[in-house]
């Protein structure tokens, strides 16, 4: 029994956002039904190479402990069927432009007379208010517009976007958080809820720090490339043999740094003996810093540094990453059975629960894997899914 066994999750979405945050419920033990059109497949499904077994690595990503539904949401009889979804789910995801649901006839206010204890959670790009409110949004616009960018990378590089579309994993953790606490509300209330999660408004929070900084001094950000704001030493440097990261994070752990560089008088120099004065001088102390960090290997650093308890860490390619016994030790890798390749390796849960621990159960589904399965819980025959293949409805 997984910690969300028995919520049904109806997952109208596609991308990064709204899949990834319903396979993160299908991780807890929810049921979550993905509907495509028959036509209108999610899109990350020819997002490739790579693929494997026909199935995009993208796809793959997000889509795990699901069930696959193909259905005709503009269909009388699609419709028929949706609804019916609605009445027996605790939950439905979509990330579709905002009024389109409603042009489709299931607003909120629809979906909650047909089941008034419903949840809808809705991801757009901008929310379902404000002048942006129509207009598409993708995780490349979001890091742009949400400043992400203009931190991101060095005054040489200028603005970079993030290695991954993270306004859409962020935007999906949100709204998981949204759901768990409109699912908890409504065991006092009875009722449902809509949930309006924005990208824009998630990458915007989750600049943190950085926007606190600019709000209460009124001081533009700049890029800092490896370097932190308020923190130093807190970046790269680069040793006689690799670059690693070193993360100085009090003036006790200055101190002890300091020594290990050969450096201690560091420490007591009044433009260094303190983290702001640190951020204040950090033109003069990181030079200083460098210089020595290239006269030994990392491995030697790596030594000393750990022995002291100063955070620092290698910066790892992929397979070094799983390579590493720690990400294996924390089963962040996971193989699971598919009927087209075989099997596939999937990135595991960060979740751990003692008693009600994450569940791979389900392989990421092929496109409209369990029509039939779900039509026929819902009471449909088979003449009758025979007619609704026939006519386009699935």
């Amino acid at each position: 029994m997984g910690a969300l066994s028995g919520i049904t999750i109806l997952d109208l979405t596609r991308v990064l956002a709204g899949p990834f945050c319903t396979m993160i419920l299908g991780d807890l033990g929810a049921d979550v039904i993905k509907v495509e059109g028959p036509h209108i497949q999610d899109d990350t499904r020819g997002w490739g190479p790579p693929y494997t077994g026909g199935e995009s690595a993208y796809y793959l990503c997000a889509n795990r402990n699901k069930q696959a539904l193909s259905l005709n949401l503009k269909s009388s009889r699609g419709k028929e069927v949706l609804r019916k979804l609605i009445a027996r789910s605790d939950v439905v995801v979509e990330n579709f432009k905002a009024g389109t649901l409603a042009r489709l006839g299931f607003d909120f206010q629809t979906m909650e007379k047909i089941n008034p204890r419903i949840i809808l959670a809705s991801i757009t790009g901008f929310g379902q208010t404000g002048p942006y409110k129509h207009e598409p949004g993708y995780d490349y616009i979001i890091q742009a517009m949400s400043g992400l960018m203009s931190i991101t990378g060095d005054q040489a590089s200028g603005p970079l976007k993030v290695g991954v579309a993270i306004a859409d994993v962020l935007t999906g953790l949100y709204t998981v958080i949204g759901i768990l606490a409109a699912l908890q509300e409504r065991n006092r209330s009875g009722r449902g809820q809509q949930i309006d999660i924005a990208l824009l408004d998630s990458q915007i929070s989750a600049l943190v720090n950085v926007a606190s900084n600019y709000l209460n001094s009124g001081e533009i950000p700049q890029r800092l490339g490896n370097q932190h704001p308020n923190i130093v030493p807190y970046q790269v440097f680069q040793t006689s043999d690799l670059e690693m990261v070193v993360a100085v994070g009090n003036d006790h752990q200055f101190a002890k740094f300091a020594a290990i560089l050969g450096r201690p008088e560091l420490a007591e120099d009044e433009r260094f003996r303190t983290n702001s004065k640190r951020v204040e001088h950090k033109e003069e102390l990181i030079p200083l810093i460098a210089a020595c960090m290239k006269q030994e290997s990392f491995h030697h650093w790596h030594v000393l540094l750990k022995e002291a308890g100063i955070p620092h860490g290698p910066i790892q390619d992929f397979p070094s990453v799983f390579a590493d016994p720690q990400v294996h030790a924390r089963e962040m890798v996971v193989e699971m059975k598919h009927p087209t390749a075989g099997s596939v390796k999937l990135v595991g849960s960060p979740l751990k629960l003692s008693r009600t621990p994450v569940e791979m159960r389900r392989h990421p589904p092929l496109f409209g894997e369990h029509t039939e399965e779900i039509l026929q819980s819902l009471g449909y025959t088979e003449d009758e899914i025979k007619e609704m293949k026939a006519n386009q409805d699935i």
